[in-house]
């Protein structure tokens, strides 16, 4: 598969800057990245770019606000992989969990392990709002739960859920890659009773959820809240992320409120934010 390389530089540009334009560009398609010396690269499949879009995007976010050009290559997925592979270090959540690829040794002295090859698809546990993410997981009782992963990624959350004693799991992504990328790691965690989806919210079982995980971003979180809430039980918990503390949550927590979903707590990592809700 080819892929499109779209390497971003900038005169000057501040960490929030950065972060809300790679929200925008993750919108239409994009949906890896990684940091260069003066800007970052965004990759999307060939099929899906549009430079027409990128243009329209680049004018409504940045305008003349920022000094700033970018170059556009075709690359191979398997160039990608390589590069991954150089940079991508284990992770330890929580002093609990010891995530890895399956080229690093294991570390059996750590309660959870999650190997993770995660090819173009998003979710190492490296991003912040990842990490916010499962470090709720390791707090929360999921023994014999019914859990859904919305926008899974590589399927990181509902793997660690399932280490966590969740005995049925949906993830679900409307990224082709991020789908195959969930199935080839549910089988390398020998994770079993997970029905992985490719789609969106229209994909969602018409069934009942204790706990619901979306680590998504605003704007989709917002489409989807109120679908969240047909299919999460009384008395369940959602986590989202995927968004900024300020206005974002806000929002979110208005939205929720509508659906009779209530605002619990936070947390923050450089401006990043993962909140849990409780449904009445």
């Amino acid at each position: 598969m080819q892929y499109i390389q779209v390497t971003f530089t900038f005169q000057s540009i501040e960490a929030y800057q950065q972060d809300l334009l790679i929200s925008d560009l993750a919108d239409i398609g994009f949906n890896t990245f990684e940091d260069t010396a003066k800007g970052f690269s965004a990759f999307i499949e060939g099929d899906q770019f549009q430079e027409s879009a990128l243009k329209n995007l680049l004018t409504d976010a940045i305008g003349d606000t920022l000094e700033y050009s970018y170059e556009v290559a075709e690359i191979a997925g398997q160039n990608w992989n390589e590069e991954w592979e150089k940079n991508f270090e284990p992770l330890i959540i929580s002093d609990q969990c010891y995530v890895r690829a399956t080229f690093h040794a294991p570390r059996p002295e750590y309660p959870f392990e999650i190997v993770i090859d995660p090819k173009m698809a998003f979710g190492t546990g490296h991003h912040q709002t990842t990490t916010m993410m499962m470090e709720y997981i390791l707090t929360m009782d999921l023994e014999g739960k019914k859990v859904l992963d919305m926008g899974c990624g590589t399927g990181i959350l509902a793997f660690l859920a399932a280490k966590k004693g969740a005995t049925a799991l949906t993830a679900i992504d409307y990224d082709q890659v991020c789908y195959e990328s969930t199935v080839e790691n549910a089988a390398l965690n020998n994770i079993d009773g997970i029905g992985i989806i490719c789609g969106g919210k229209e994909v969602i079982p018409d069934t009942e959820f204790d706990v619901i995980l979306a680590n998504i971003n605003r704007n989709i979180l917002l489409d989807q809240i109120d679908r969240y809430a047909a299919v999460l039980k009384a008395g369940g918990s959602i986590v989202y992320s995927g968004f900024y503390e300020s206005p974002d949550l806000e929002m979110i927590k208005t939205a929720s409120a509508a659906v009779g979903i209530e605002y619990q707590d936070h947390k923050k990592i450089n401006d990043w934010v993962a909140a849990r809700f409780l449904k009445k």
